[in-house]
């Protein structure tokens, strides 16, 4: 009896010694599976990083649009810069290269305005060209201020077309992988800590 017993605790401390073997595997293992988790999410998460890109260009596009048709034209400038201070940018330029292309434009193709008119507002600040351009062409039917606001919202509306544009493509892109875009999204928001 004694050599049954005996057996039996060597088989007992036997399925112990297994036991805590296996969870110590399992515990072991599970770093790299975990590893390997964080891996295919980076791989993931990098597929949706041009779109979330675009996203976030697209949301501060349409921002910049509501200040162009909420604010005096004088003033978009001086708004754009408290919107967006850490803007690198120098939005007085900008507007005024938008409404000298623009102009160019009307002067050189359609050849509905003087040349005259582009010189003035080259020679002139941006927030001051409307009551230029009102002052020296009195006898304009047209609305100068009208006429610059429908250059600075189209120039956003494209702006806004094309980057949403560019994310219908990324997401395509990310379709022919099999993979559905929301999930991406998910993944890339996890990864990053956003969500």
């Amino acid at each position: 009896m004694d050599d049954k017993n005996t057996k039996r605790y060597l088989e007992l401390q036997m399925e112990e010694l297994k036991a805590a073997h296996a969870d110590a595997v399992e515990e072991n293992s599970a770093p790299k599976n975990n590893d390997k988790v964080n891996s295919k999410n980076a791989e993931i998460a990098k597929m949706y990083e041009d779109a979330a890109e675009y996203e976030a260009n697209l949301k501060g596009f349409e921002e910049e649009l509501e200040i162009v048709n909420a604010n005096a034209l004088k003033d978009i400038a001086a708004a754009l810069i408290q919107k967006f201070p850490n803007e690198e940018r120098d939005y007085a330029q900008e507007l005024k290269s938008i409404l000298e292309t623009g102009w160019t434009h009307l002067v050189e193709v359609e050849k509905t305005h003087p040349k005259e008119q582009l010189e003035l507002i080259k020679e002139t600040e941006f927030g001051d060209v409307v009551e230029k351009l009102n002052g020296a062409y009195p006898e304009y039917s047209g609305d100068f201020e009208a006429d610059v606001r429908n250059f600075l919202v189209k120039r956003w509306e494209n702006l806004i077309a094309i980057t949403q544009e560019h994310i219908k493509q990324e997401l395509a892109e990310i379709k022919t992988t099999g993979l559905k875009p929301k999930y991406v999204k998910r993944v890339y928001e996890q990864f990053h800590g956003i969500a």
